[in-house]
């Protein structure tokens, strides 16, 4: 014990004091962290941040939401708009009637081996057609008017109607637009029309009629865009003799299958 007071006693540097007793001892369970003078002179390294070691993207971000916000201002912007206009123009669709459907002939004949059978037909047709509005104005391509048969969609003739310009607050009428075939039809088709050919009541048609459309309002155009008008609900018979037979075209509806896009509104 004396021996390790001595070697206590002795001057020692301080950081080694208990060090060396605790040495002497045997040990202790906790030492004391060692420190280590730095090579450079004692001087501690600092770490400072420097600005100019990662580039800055303030300038970029600050730009980045001013242009989303033009592009919000601008989208809100159209939609007044396009609002507006809606209130104030209130556009419709045009509107198509069939006035009178003339069936001159209607001829379903089979060979006398029955292994073919052709079908001739001729139809004589007035449509009208309306524009609403009062500010919008409808210019159409040429049509391709089809005739079939309501029940089996049999094709049964077509033809065309001349391109027109609709106006604002007018209606135009053709008269006299022919709808007709004269081809070959294989045995199922003759099967489906035959049958509806015999109804004593009548059979059903249908008109259809396919063309593009270009809307024109003041300055603003739309692009032409493809449209089909479908008239349903005519009575039709077979003629007898040589003087037509009249469709009877009074519960014949005519539908208008249009989407037209013009600014941010849709009609």
């Amino acid at each position: 014990m004396a021996e390790n007071d001595e070697a206590c006693e002795r001057p020692v540097p301080t950081s080694h004091k208990c060090t060396v007793a605790a040495a002497a001892k045997g040990g202790t369970d906790e030492s004391p962290p060692s420190t280590t003078a730095p090579a450079n002179g004692g001087a501690k390294k600092t770490h400072l941040y420097n600005p100019t070691s990662r580039p800055t993207y303030r300038p970029r971000l600050n730009y980045c939401c001013w242009t989303i916000l033009i592009i919000l201002i601008l989208i809100l912007l159209a939609a007044i708009t396009g609002t507006v206009l809606y209130v104030l123009y209130r556009p419709h669709r045009p509107s198509f009637t069939l006035a009178s459907f003339r069936i001159h002939r209607l001829n379903l004949t089979t060979s006398a081996d029955s292994a073919s059978s052709h079908l001739s037909t001729l139809f004589n047709l007035t449509i009208s057609s309306k524009n609403p509005n009062a500010y919008l104005s409808f210019s159409y391509d040429p049509f391709t008017v089809s005739c079939v048969s309501s029940d089996g969609d049999v094709f049964l003739g077509n033809g065309t109607l001349p391109a027109f310009f609709s106006g604002s607050k007018s209606e135009t009428t053709f008269r006299g637009v022919a709808v007709a075939t004269s081809s070959d039809v294989d045995a199922e088709t003759m099967n489906g029309l035959r049958p509806e050919l015999k109804k004593k009541k009548g059979f059903l048609l249908k008109v259809e009629m396919d063309t593009r459309v270009m809307v024109k309002m003041g300055s603003l155009k739309s692009k032409k865009v493809g449209i089909r008008v479908t008239c349903d609900g005519i009575k039709g018979i077979v003629p007898k003799g040589k003087s037509p037979a009249v469709a009877n075209v009074f519960g014949a509806k005519c539908g208008v299958d249009l989407r037209i896009k013009i600014w941010r509104w849709t009609f």
